[in-house]
């Protein structure tokens, strides 16, 4: 996230107070790299988003720990839960990502508190997409985290602050051991307004410029970077890997491809395989979180400097597709001798030794290592490390609901739902808990149990939450359509400028078109919908199927039978496009081709009449 036309735009501040609190007092005149930890930020792995407790104005709140943010901001849908008044910027003024463009408005906090201190009228920036899944009311930017020197440990959840002093020629990978190989890199110098961290690596032996993103969920290359390395969208052997989403409403389609080699630092794939994409603006590469949870990282800010080590397992999320990677990463050259700590390094190792099976803090870590292993895929360490968090603080819901989550991931569907029931029995009102049991009763098809789960989940979340978005796709799949139409209501006029603005007016386009009921505001939404999707993308499709439903209902037969043409060129195969036309077509008298494609959705999947049928739809 970048700003863009900033000049003259004046006060951003308020996080200067903490760095004054945090400041350690002045040093005397002895020799030596010193070391001074100013905080720690447990970091919770959420849906490959490295998740921070704060709290404004008394209220507890999460954030993303996003290190691509220039600033930290807030959406819209938050400031509004918080009842935090907004107010304009420059009109000049907006901010750049993945995604698109957001013009942001201002807002300050009263009180803000992040580990364990308050800071009081902090301004935040408000706009731009939800982080879905995650429960995040924003980001937490670099005004956070240039602070000081920042370590990223996410493999063992945890973000620390540190002040150094006298460092500039010393290895701050203080925990690498004697023997182990370590990276250090040069730095760009930063700025106010792009105050990023960024470097330099190599692709295929050619310089590119990469930015350290923890809030990029995977790291990605630049369309125009992949084609200087020769690999297109449409070239042999490259693989389509879905969307990408950021600050912005749009998506970007992304690809999966082949290359030479990649080298950053001292470290080196070959034959790496490296999704590419548009990136937004002008960054040839985001290193995201799974570069992160993939390794160690120190940086240090005023000296413009950059170590890690490898952790091991995959450095790149590639999806379902994730493994080890083609090429592991080679020892450096010059490993620079035994890694010796700077003095006041040690406080922050690991105490796990220390600390008794009856410490809550530990099973937090333990935690925190757990949600950090399962956002690798590495669901067997994910449930051993969330099983002692569990053991050590058996009355938390919160670990048997991770657990359950990792359970589920990795099949275990039986485990699972013992988890998720523990959960709802400590706290009754646990949303997620609520949330991720329906998931299981739909798949189970007992509907009536997962509406009765969803139904506490709505009681229980605020009216302005993102959850209501994720309950909204659980309400459709147990077939309860006013329920769809009741959650989006809401999160669609509080969410305008989210990236699934268009999958909300669909879902609620087409659940008003199963009920049969407002179809003229069906139209409306899917119309909305539709201008707002990239048309060539995954998102256009079930936008013309639930228009085509909606135009059958209406009996606008020629246009539904447009409509469903229009789906079914992206998807040839959606069973509810194909049966929908063929009743079209059956009314526009041409049988044998609506025979034909009804027969054909029957096929792939042999309840779809039914389905139709339910819903006072037949032929």
């Amino acid at each position: 996230m970048t700003a863009r036309r900033a000049a003259g735009m004046g006060g951003l501040a308020g996080i200067g107070a903490l760095a004054a609190m945090l400041a350690p007092a002045a040093a005397s005149a002895a020799s030596g790299c010193k070391l001074q930890k100013l905080l720690d930020l447990p970091a919770t792995m959420v849906n490959m988003k490295p998740v921070v407790t704060a709290g404004i104005n008394g209220q507890d709140v999460h954030f993303i720990a996003d290190s691509g943010a220039f600033y930290s901001m807030l959406t819209e849908a938050a400031a509004t839960q918080l009842q935090l008044r907004r107010r304009p910027i420059l009109s000049n003024f907006y901010v750049e990502g993945i995604g698109g463009d957001v013009r942001p408005t201002l807002t300050t906090v009263k009180d803000f508190k992040i580990a364990g201190i308050v800071v009081h009228d902090v301004e935040f920036l408000v706009g731009g997409s939800d982080v879905g899944g995650t429960a995040s009311v924003g980001l937490l930017g670099q005004n956070v985290f240039r602070i000081g020197d920042v370590e990223y440990d996410l493999a063992n959840g945890v973000i620390r602050l540190w002040h150094s002093e006298d460092c500039r020629h010393s290895l701050l990978a203080y925990w690498a051991k004697p023997d182990q190989p370590y990276s250090a890199m040069d730095l760009e110098w930063a700025t106010a307004m792009r105050p990023h961290t960024k470097g330099t690596a190599y692709l295929n032996g050619r310089k590119l410029e990469v930015t350290f993103d923890t809030g990029a969920f995977a790291s990605l290359l630049s369309l125009k970077v992949a084609e200087r390395a020769g690999l297109k969208p449409d070239s042999p052997g490259v693989e389509y890997a879905g969307y990408s989403t950021g600050i912005g409403r749009g998506a970007t389609k992304t690809y999966i491809g082949r290359f030479d080699s990649f080298k950053v630092g001292d470290e080196e794939i070959r034959n790496a395989r490296l999704r590419f994409g548009n990136t937004g603006g002008e960054v040839e590469m985001l290193l995201g979180a799974d570069f992160f949870l993939s390794h160690h990282i120190y940086v240090a800010s005023r000296d413009h400097k950059l170590f890690f080590t490898y952790n091991g397992g995959p450095v790149f999320n590639l999806t379902a597709r994730a493994a080890a990677p083609a090429g592991e990463p080679v020892e450096p050259a010059e490993a620079g001798g035994a890694a010796q700590p700077p003095a006041g390094a040690e406080s922050a190792k690991s105490t796990e030794s220390a600390k008794t099976s009856a410490d809550p803090a530990a099973a937090a870590d333990h935690s925190r290592r757990g949600t950090a292993s399962a956002s690798r895929r590495d669901y067997p360490d994910a449930i051993r490390e969330l099983t002692l968090a569990c053991e050590l603080d058996p009355a938390n819901p919160e670990y048997f609901v991770q657990r359950g989550e990792a359970y589920r991931a990795s099949g275990s569907v039986r485990e699972a739902r013992a988890d998720l029931d523990h959960a709802i029995e400590l706290q009754p009102d646990h949303i997620a808990a609520r949330a991720a049991r329906a998931s299981l009763e739909i798949r189970a098809n007992d509907f009536a149990a997962a509406r009765a789960d969803l139904d506490r989940a709505d009681a229980a979340a605020p009216k302005e939450a993102d959850i209501h978005f994720l309950l909204a796709q659980d309400y459709s799949s147990a077939d309860a359509q006013e329920a769809v139409i009741r959650q989006l209501d809401f999160w669609i006029e509080v969410h305008e400028s989210d990236a699934r603005i268009a999958r909300a007016l669909d879902a609620r386009c087409r659940a008003r078109a199963w009920l049969g009921q407002d179809l003229a505001k069906a139209l409306a939404d899917c119309n909305r919908g539709l201008r707002i999707a990239d048309k060539k993308s995954d998102t256009a499709w079930p936008l013309y199927d639930s228009r085509g439903l909606v135009r059958l209902r209406m009996a606008d037969f020629d246009k539904a039978i447009a409509d469903y043409d229009a789906s079914l060129q992206a998807r040839p195969h959606a069973a509810t496009a194909l049966y929908g036309r063929g009743l079209a077509k059956l009314k526009r008298n041409k049988t044998a081709e609506g025979q034909a494609d009804i027969a054909e959705a029957v096929k792939l999947r042999p309840k779809v009449a039914e389905w139709f049928a339910k819903h006072g739809i037949s032929p």
